[in-house]
């Protein structure tokens, strides 16, 4: 059996650590073909984005990628970051946090016990170009 990584780990003792402390944790992402984040704000391969509750809705930190929903500009965004592509964490009032080494990322891979009432239709192939995985459900 391979040894899990720490990182995600680490990332989220130390957005406990930010959270706990009153500050705001950020990372810093290297946005790759996997990465689903508006690219609009991408700046030399990079984006630094807010992960702190009040500026993200359903942020799940989970040991293979970080998800949430956060508001550019006034309009909400589905943000999808492989773990691969997180290169630091930190507070930004502090700039206290951690550097991580990138790692190449593999798209993402729902499971198949987290499908919903709406999945009963068939579904279309993967398209050649990836594309984010998260659809509005009305």
């Amino acid at each position: 059996m391979s040894e899990t990584s720490t990182k995600p780990y680490l990332l989220r003792a130390l957005h406990e650590w930010c959270t706990d402390n009153g500050y705001t944790p950020h990372i810093l992402v290297e946005v790759d073909e996997n990465t689903v984040v508006p690219t609009a704000h991408v700046e030399d391969g990079k984006i630094t984005l807010n992960i702190g509750y009040l500026a993200t809705n359903q942020l799940v930190i989970g040991n293979e990628y970080i998800e949430f929903q956060a508001r550019f500009n006034g309009v909400t965004e589905d943000i999808f970051v492989p773990m691969g592509t997180v290169a630091a964490i930190f507070a930004r009032e502090t700039g206290a946090g951690m550097g991580f080494e990138v790692t190449p990322s593999t798209p993402y891979r729902p499971d198949a016990a987290s499908t919903s009432k709406t999945d009963d239709a068939p579904q279309d192939p993967p398209p050649s170009a990836p594309r984010g995985h998260l659809r509005i459900v009305k």
